[in-house]
């Protein structure tokens, strides 16, 4: 599905290059199922930027942008650009419960940057003095408490997004038996969610 233009849209960027590593066995397929569905549940369109694989002598290399969008109001969307890196990919095998299962091993690379997009110059209503003041004025000085509810949104939906990449990725150690303390990741998760409420 194609996304609308937006060329017209003023964009603000929330949140920028919010990373996530990983290094290991994991499931293309899981992972990016667990990330429409993420999507899904925050009622954002999807939205194929661009793709890209090459081989190398390591393995495959896979890079993937993303551009999901949700539309709050005519002039108000949300948009949640996710880059996705999946390098040195090889296939392998893991005993899993005593039994003998198929994953990929590699490196893992996801970059999230989260804008609020507002297109208020071309509201019939809105001239271009009381525009300009109002961006001034949202900006820099204070924000509107609608702006202020669609940042909040924002951040909400794409820590959303990024808790539920993170707990599958962390799934996989636990399968492999690679990870033995359950707390430690568990404290780990709880420390960078507090990260995303004191940010933005």
């Amino acid at each position: 599905m194609s996304a609308p233009s937006f060329i017209s849209f003023e964009k603000n960027l929330i949140i920028n290059n919010r990373e996530l590593e990983y290094k290991g066995i994991f499931r293309a397929d899981e992972l990016f199922s667990t990330i429409n569905k993420a999507l899904r549940e925050k009622q954002y369109e999807m939205h194929e930027k661009k793709t890209e694989e090459v081989v190398t002598e390591y393995g495959r290399k896979t890079s993937l942008e993303l551009r999901p969008y949700k539309e709050k109001t005519a002039y108000v969307v949300l948009m949640i650009k996710i880059k996705i890196t999946l390098n040195n990919v090889t296939e392998t095998k893991e005993e899993v419960n005593g039994v003998l299962q198929k994953f990929q091993n590699g490196d893992v690379h996801i970059v999230f940057d989260s804008w609020v997009m507002t297109d208020y110059e071309n509201r019939w209503t809105m001239k271009p003095l009381v525009y300009f003041l109002k961006s001034f004025i949202n900006k820099y000085l204070y924000a509107f408490p609608l702006e202020a509810g669609f940042r909040g949104e924002l951040v909400g939906d794409t820590a959303h997004v990024y808790a539920a990449i993170k707990k599958l990725l962390q799934s996989y150690k636990y399968q492999a038996g690679k990870v033995v303390r359950e707390e430690d990741v568990r404290r780990e998760m709880e420390r960078e969610a507090e990260t995303w409420t004191t940010e933005g």
